[in-house]
């Protein structure tokens, strides 16, 4: 896994009004009624969420095709840089069970975990059940603090949840100092208001963005449209609803 720290985190941002006012821009060209605050946030979470998965299965295929380190480089560069915005690094685990058990953040996609030592970081290596069992019987390898590995924990959890997060340590004296890499989900969205005259006014303050990056914000829209069973043939009114959208906001300024 790459850890990237160039991305201009910035532009790592979708405004929710923004959205939400072209979705409803779009919705009324087309006839097709009110889409109400809470109707959007339910699809804008889903659509989120859609296109965030939608970079490693992108990524995952790019990767796959012959060659790519020349043709599609610049395509896997936009798409990893995207994801990693969504990277966490070292990241503490939660080692309060004792006896090695540690709880992982709540994660998408699991990176490299670390044990922090005398010597500096070391990584934990993952490995599996059946290779515990003959790797802790042999002096030669049996995990030692200078080379430890940790497994999906497998015994009794304090709910689903957090057992899905478990993993064992080996040697299980390791009580802390444990840290992790990861890729986290997106933020829930919220489209917040607050109800004058029978109408729903913009909260922003109480409001959450997209996290996704702006260049998605086109992408979102027709997402969220797509969800709300609106099928736009036309591209050009995504554009006509965004020019709208700017004039709205320019005469409510003035």
């Amino acid at each position: 896994m790459r850890w990237l720290l160039t991305i201009n985190k910035n532009n790592m941002a979708v405004n929710i009004d923004t959205v939400y006012q072209r979705v409803l821009a779009i919705a009324n060209k087309e006839q097709r009624g009110y889409i109400t605050p809470q109707e959007f946030n339910l699809y804008a979470n889903q659509a989120q969420m859609d296109i965030f998965e939608q970079y490693f299965y992108d990524l995952n295929a790019l990767n796959r095709i012959p060659g790519n380190d020349y043709t599609y480089s610049d395509q896997v560069d936009i798409i990893q840089e995207k994801i990693d915005h969504f990277e966490k690094y070292r990241q503490t685990v939660d080692m309060s069970a004792g006896q090695g058990v540690g709880i992982l953040p709540d994660y998408y996609r699991m990176g490299e975990v670390y044990f922090k030592c005398k010597g500096g970081y070391v990584e934990v290596e993952k490995i599996s059940q059946n290779q515990i069992h003959h790797i802790q019987n042999s002096p030669l390898t049996a995990p030692t603090p200078s080379r430890p590995v940790y497994v999906r924990y497998s015994g009794d959890g304090d709910g689903q949840a957090n057992r899905e997060r478990r993993i064992q340590i080996y040697p299980t004296t390791i009580a802390g100092n444990v840290v992790c890499n990861y890729i986290h989900r997106p933020e829930t969205v919220e489209w917040a208001y607050t109800v004058v005259l029978d109408e729903a006014l913009y909260n922003a303050n109480n409001s959450t963005n997209f996290e996704l990056h702006e260049s998605e914000e086109t992408e979102l829209v027709i997402k969220v449209l797509e969800l709300a069973g609106i099928e736009i043939k036309d591209p050009q009114l995504y554009q006509v609803a965004a020019t709208e959208e700017a004039q709205n906001v320019q005469q409510e300024n003035k």
